[in-house]
């Protein structure tokens, strides 16, 4: 398992907005994450959740650059979570591991940005239109079989234009990415092995979301985002015990933590 720690240089993040926008402190955080287990940072410079704030592309290519630069001079592994071809275009150069794209890269010219480079590519399912998360009204009882038409439309798509399936990490999308209703989220951890057959790496990203919440209390009166911490640990737990290869999460040490003492207890 690789876990890949959150970093919001963002001003209106769901969980931590304004906390990390100055590179300074972004860096500090990001040397957190590190400490406390992460493999990767994914660094965010534009949030998605469905209040969030458009950041045109120079001014979220001005929040990366001076943390990815850091970063990346340090040899710390980073994924950057961006739709934008501009974007992808200015962190390709830094050497950036891993492109996160929330859209399932849609747009063709990203695809053209990437097509010729060596990094691999996280493609997210979303009931969402466009980069934003949506309130939407989806049957749980649909979404798995969505998510597994979606991917095999995308990755034949994307192999056809020249990305190939080995760089490609699929990620279902969690909380309002797949609909209002907590079931939605619940459905799709709990066929996780459907998406596995699909044969890639698979990338889950709970932490903290909206479901989370709502299964802990009600959809409209949901758990505060400050006392989701066991819940989304439960939910990390779970898509290890799966074999998720990929986990994205905000508390790298609590999930590191965990998942070791599980694995002494599994295997003395």
């Amino acid at each position: 398992m690789q876990i890949l720690g959150v970093l919001n240089v963002t001003r209106d993040s769901f969980s931590d907005g304004g906390q990390f926008l100055a590179a300074d402190a972004a860096i500090a955080h990001a040397e957190r994450l590190l400490a406390g287990g992460a493999d990767l940072i994914d660094v965010v410079a534009e949030s998605t959740h469905p209040d969030a704030e458009d950041v045109p592309a120079d001014l979220e290519v001005a929040r990366l650059r001076p943390v990815v630069c850091d970063l990346r001079a340090k040899g710390v592994r980073v994924s950057v979570d961006t739709c934008k071809r501009a974007v992808m275009r200015a962190m390709l150069e830094l050497g950036v591991e891993i492109i996160n794209d929330v859209t399932g890269l849609r747009d063709p010219e990203a695809v053209a940005v990437l097509r010729d480079q060596p990094t691999r590519i996280i493609l997210m399912h979303s009931t969402s239109s466009g980069p934003r998360a949506e309130r939407l009204d989806i049957p749980p009882d649909a979404i798995v079989a969505r998510i597994v038409e979606f991917f095999l439309r995308r990755l034949d798509d994307l192999e056809h234009a020249g990305i190939a399936r080995e760089r490609l990490i699929l990620d279902p999308g969690m909380g309002f990415f797949l609909g209002r209703d907590p079931g939605v989220s619940l459905a799709v951890l709990r066929n996780l092995s459907r998406l596995a057959e699909l044969g890639r790496p698979l990338c889950i990203s709970v932490s903290r979301k909206s479901f989370i919440g709502g299964a802990l209390a009600t959809v409209d009166n949901p758990r505060p985002v400050d006392r989701r911490w066991a819940g989304t640990l439960a939910a990390e737990l779970w898509a290890a015990r799966c074999g998720v290869e990929y986990i994205r999460t905000h508390d790298v040490q609590a999930l590191r933590d965990a998942w070791r003492l599980w694995q002494t207890l599994e295997h003395p």
